[in-house]
């Protein structure tokens, strides 16, 4: 690698795998050192400055992962478990422990969860800039209504945090089991998009996420993979 200059935060962001603004709040609280001195928010660095965060070397030189992981229902995708729920690092080798998920699917819901320590991947992943479909299997407890499948394909749901609307294919002969395609990434979107009409998605499983997908992997299973251009 050329020697030439890098801004901390991004540097850190992509070792890591966090966001560049959880990055300067590590610069911010005094959690990073260049050379033996608390870094700076706005440093630059080069190959040639040693770079700590709790006390451990930051290597200029990153070895990248990245993980597809079939999420079985039950786990949650935060490194603590929540109450009785426990996390899918618990199904993780330890050598992957470090990795951070791309988005997180609730602890109802399974499928394909991506992780990796390439902020810059991740945030490619998920900013709503780039527009990354994900898709799901969800199946719902009574036969969806011709007017409320167009009123969420076609002019959206009012929700608390904006207009939620989803892209309803292959629904099936009763009308309780399709296919939702979707961009956007909120907080249970899905099940609140049915919930402010009456319905419960008494299963969701998500089968792709971007160019990615989940194809034949076993519930808590996961393989390594390398980014599509």
């Amino acid at each position: 690698m050329p020697n030439q200059s890098l801004r901390l935060n991004k540097f850190i962001a992509s070792r890591i795998g966090i966001s560049r603004r959880e990055a300067d709040n590590l610069i911010a609280a005094g959690k990073i050192m260049v050379n033996d001195s608390v870094a700076q928010l706005g440093q630059h660095i080069d190959k040639n400055d040693k770079v700590c965060y709790n006390k451990n070397i930051i290597p200029f030189q990153a070895e990248f992962f990245y993980l597809l992981f079939h999420k079985p229902v039950g786990y949650v995708c935060s490194r603590r478990a929540q109450g009785n729920a426990p996390t899918i690092y618990e199904l993780l080798p330890a050598r992957y422990h470090n990795l951070k998920t791309v988005g997180r699917l609730d602890k109802d819901t399974s499928g394909l969860i991506l992780l990796t320590n390439d902020g810059d991947f991740a945030q490619a992943m998920t900013h709503p800039r780039y527009h990354k479909i994900k898709i799901y299997q969800a199946e719902l407890d009574r036969a969806l209504e011709p007017l409320h499948q167009q009123m969420i394909a076609d002019f959206g749901v009012e929700l608390t945090d904006g207009k939620s609307r989803l892209g309803l294919t292959r629904l099936d002969e009763v009308r309780k089991k399709c296919q939702i395609e979707m961009s956007e990434g909120r907080n249970r979107q899905i099940r609140r998009t049915f919930g402010a009409l009456g319905y419960t998605v008494a299963k969701l499983h998500r089968l792709q996420f971007g160019p990615y997908r989940l194809g034949n992997l076993g519930p808590g299973k996961l393989q390594e993979f390398q980014p599509k251009n």
